[in-house]
C-alpha cells in the first residue's frame, strides 16, 4: 500500500475506506516533523475517503506551517474532487 521514506509517501493499489485509515496516521506523522511529498501515480482505485484524508492532511501541515506536495493525481481523484467541489482546496501540484 504505502512505500514511507524520509519526508515523501509512495502510495500505490487501492486508496479506499479500507486502506485510508493508516496511511491518514502515517501521513500525520510524517507531517508532525516536516514537509512532506505524496505521490499517487500509481494508485490503481478510490473512493471519496481518499478526499478526507487529504484534506486532513492539507488541514493538518497548514497548522503546522508544513508543505504538503502531492503529485501524481489519478484521474478518477480528480474527477472525485471536482464533483464535491473541493478541488480548489487540494494540494495539487504537477509531477
Amino acid at each position: 500500500m504505502i512505500a514511507p521514506d524520509a519526508g515523501r509517501i509512495d502510495v500505490h493499489g487501492r486508496l479506499t475506506i479500507e486502506t485510508v485509515s493508516a496511511l491518514f496516521q502515517t501521513g500525520l506523522q510524517h507531517l508532525g516533523r516536516g514537509d512532506l511529498q505524496v505521490d499517487l501515480s500509481r494508485v490503481e482505485a478510490v473512493d471519496s475517503t481518499a478526499i478526507s484524508m487529504l484534506l486532513g492532511w492539507e488541514r493538518a501541515a497548514q497548522c503546522g506551517l508544513r508543505e504538503l506536495r502531492v503529485v501524481g493525481w489519478p484521474e478518477d481523484l480528480l474527477s472525485l474532487a471536482r464533483l464535491y467541489g473541493v478541488e480548489e482546496l487540494l494540494p495539487l501540484h504537477n509531477n
